[in-house]
């Protein structure tokens, strides 16, 4: 909203009459502070999630290791088999 200023010359002076107009600052009717919100809660978001998939990631990871792991004692439990047959022979 615009301030308005009414000057008045001195007594002396030639009858005028001055009208000065501030334009005051327009307020951004807080866009600004909307966008910051939007924009903290994509990043908040986007932390969770890259969290959670890299959870899944190392649950994932641990699966596989144990079935690896399963998979090598069973080959060993078979070699000892094998070996315990062929010297009983």
């Amino acid at each position: 909203m615009a301030d308005e200023t009414v000057v008045t010359p001195p007594s002396d002076a030639p009858a005028t009459h001055t009208t000065i107009i501030h334009e005051s600052p327009r307020s951004s009717s807080g866009m600004g502070i909307i966008m910051a919100l939007i924009l903290l809660v994509v990043v908040v978001g986007g932390i969770y999630l890259f969290t959670q998939n890299s959870s899944e990631s190392r649950k994932d990871n641990a699966i596989a290791e144990a079935a690896g792991d399963v998979g090598n004692a069973a080959t060993k439990v078979g070699d000892a088999a094998e070996n315990a047959v062929n010297t009983s022979k």
